[in-house]
């Protein structure tokens, strides 16, 4: 589990984050939501380590953050699978090469059992026979399955994904959308994402987050948000045309 509790974050003069408690639990897909400016984007760099909060604690596991030592936040960062927006793929190396990134960077293993592991979570991603092309000889959906390979090759605790259907068509981001939840599913993981998109909402939102200027304005799943009387939230889903087709399913 993930505790997050109370936490501020702050630029300058400009109070980003303001005082965010939740928690997100093993086996569940939740999402990060708001508009442009909402401050899921600094929440989820938060998560990740990458900004420290100026007030509040967040807890892996029931470890503190604050609390650990340089190895302890090492040893986290190994437990922690990242697809970023785009995939940032590494267009000079292999698709082989990219996937077993972090387990030349975190392990000790040969060579032969990386590309063992590496041939592993691109066969449950779904892509065979791809390890020696390049990323710009694969679609952009292709290229997401890869970047979310390459998440998942340390075995990771906590998986987390940065607008993971971006750039991508319709039918592609219900592809990855499926992909991630199957993982979270299969692992037993916490899974976290940072999205717009309101397919992905109503597709795999178990648990959803909406941030409003820096604050939980709402949190619930994918089977009350489209019912909720809360005006950001209704605003919110009003602004996609999804959401009376969406209405209509959850409301039969």
């Amino acid at each position: 589990m993930i505790e997050v509790s109370n936490i501020y974050k702050s630029f300058g003069n400009n109070e980003v984050l303001k005082g965010i408690s939740t928690t997100f639990k093993k086996g569940e897909t939740s999402m990060i939501i708001g508009t442009s400016g909402s401050g899921k984007t600094v929440f989820l760099k938060c998560l990740l380590g990458l900004f420290k909060p100026d007030r509040g604690e967040i807890s892996y596991s029931g470890k503190r953050y604050n609390d650990m030592d340089l190895k302890e936040k090492q040893d986290l960062r190994k437990e922690i699978g990242m697809v970023f927006q785009g995939g940032a793929l590494f267009d000079s190396e292999t698709i082989e090469d990219n996937v077993i990134f972090p387990l030349k960077m975190f392990t000790k293993q040969s060579k032969s059992e990386m590309i063992d592991r590496a041939n592993f979570v691109l066969k449950r991603v779904n892509l065979e026979n791809v390890n020696k092309k390049y990323p710009a000889e694969l679609s952009g959906g292709m290229q997401k399955r890869v970047a979310i390979a390459r998440a998942i090759v340390m075995k990771p605790k906590y998986l987390f994904c940065d607008e993971p259907n971006s750039g991508l068509d319709p039918k592609t981001s219900i592809v990855i959308d499926n992909l991630i939840q199957e993982i979270t599913d299969e692992y037993d993981i916490i899974t976290i994402i940072n999205s717009h998109d309101m397919n992905s909402v109503m597709e795999i939102g178990e648990k959803i987050l909406f941030l409003k200027e820096g604050i939980k304005e709402w949190e619930g799943s994918n089977k009350n948000i489209f019912s909720t009387d809360n005006k950001a939230v209704t605003d919110f889903v009003y602004s996609s045309n999804l959401f009376k087709k969406v209405r209509e399913v959850y409301n039969k």
